[in-house]
């Protein structure tokens, strides 16, 4: 708390009088900010609670205490891992096993993909039309906003696919922490598919704590708001966090609230040959609601947020596409990638593509994932001005 809210706390406090018409003079503190340290909170949170639920017995194995809390693949950046799966799993003996092995290598080599490939390189243009929006207008942000939707997905799904391949490599089983979100057909689904283990770890430790849905309907309403305006500032200590925490608990609520009506209306009007497209508009509808409310959570401010809002809906001509932080060539190619990744993602929803590959003969497997290190080898974005993962900074 000390560590990542005090300044909040204390500007808050100090805009408060604002309101009376007088203005409060304060000075922040100058605090260094341990990387990863909502991660390793949350974790021994975890551990504290099931004990004190009785759901867990303490460990008597300090070295594999402090190892479940500062395992290094998930240290960082999740994800957010239980005692009750990571712990016991310290207490054995791991042995080289060549399939554990590979299985992790050929997901690191993925995660890097996303990372390296594509993140990094729709960075250029999301840093550049964000940190200088009074330079653009209208289209552009719409853009950056697109790319930006893009950018934290493959920054921290691919994260989280180095962080399970590297522990899988060494025999250890992480939890799954994303399952292809951009396909959800509602706020509701995206969060069983985005970040799983904090929208889990919110679940079982805030919300049902607080009620769940077991006190009464407008209850269940408040715990929804309020769990995801928690996710807000457990997200970073500013106003527009908060309030893109407010946003999905907002519409979180609304979907709650007109379940039934919605559930009536579609039988009423369901035809077979609707199915598809009533999907793909549901779908649409989710991922224009999601990449909206990333403008809160990307932007430096909220002031800069009302420009870019206002700016979006307003009738400005914006830059050409090729005069937004890439050339023609890495614009064009940064499309090209984001398709290929929709598409990949959208066939291995019906097709375990690694176990396709898997199946398939040495020439064409190993072909494949050659192939995709040469892509990482050769349209990777390095140098000083490649970011860090996103996730780093919470």
């Amino acid at each position: 708390m000390y560590f990542k809210y005090a300044n909040f706390f204390i500007e808050s406090f100090a805009e408060s009088f604002t309101f009376f018409g007088s203005n409060l003079e304060v000075s922040t503190l100058n605090i260094i900010l341990p990387v990863g340290i909502s991660f390793y909170t949350f974790q021994t949170l975890s551990y504290t609670i099931d004990i004190y639920r009785r759901s867990l017995k303490p460990t008597n194995d300090i070295i594999s205490f402090f190892a479940f809390v500062a395992f290094f693949p998930q240290l960082v950046a999740g994800p957010i891992e239980r005692a009750s799966h990571l712990l016991p799993q310290f207490y054995v003996t791991n042995k080289f096993d060549y399939k554990q092995v590979r299985s992790g290598f050929q997901l690191m080599l993925w995660g890097f993909f996303k990372k390296v490939v594509i993140a990094d390189r729709l960075a250029i243009l999301v840093n550049e039309v964000y940190n200088n929006p009074e330079a653009y207008s209208g289209s552009d942000f719409i853009i950056a906003t697109l790319f930006f939707t893009f950018q934290i997905y493959c920054d921290f799904s691919g994260y989280s696919d180095i962080a399970i391949g590297l522990a899988r490599s060494m025999g250890f089983d992480l939890m799954k922490n994303f399952d292809s979100p951009y396909f959800s057909k509602s706020i509701t689904e995206f969060w069983r598919r985005w970040h799983i283990s904090l929208s889990t770890w919110f679940r079982d430790y805030v919300y049902i704590p607080l009620g769940g849905s077991k006190k009464g309907k407008y209850r269940t309403y408040y715990n929804l708001f309020l769990v995801f305006v928690v996710s807000g500032l457990w997200h970073g200590a500013a106003m527009t966090f908060v309030i893109w925490g407010a946003i999905h608990g907002t519409i979180l609520v609304l979907e709650k609230a007109t379940q039934k009506f919605r559930e009536k209306l579609f039988v009423m009007t369901r035809f077979k040959k609707d199915e598809v497209f009533s999907g793909l508009v549901s779908g649409l509808i989710t991922f224009s609601i999601v990449a909206f409310a990333w403008v809160f959570f990307r932007a430096n401010s909220f002031d800069e947020v009302q420009h870019i809002i206002s700016s979006m809906f307003s009738s400005q001509k914006g830059h050409d596409l090729y005069e937004l932080g890439l050339s023609e060539f890495n614009f064009n190619l940064s499309i090209i990638l984001i398709v290929v990744l929709l598409v990949l993602e959208y066939i291995n929803n019906y097709v375990n593509l690694k176990v396709y590959l898997n199946n398939r003969n040495v020439i064409l497997r190993w072909g494949f994932y050659f192939i995709l290190l040469f892509t990482i080898m050769l349209y990777g974005v390095y140098g000083g001005d490649s970011p860090e993962f996103l996730y780093f900074q919470f």
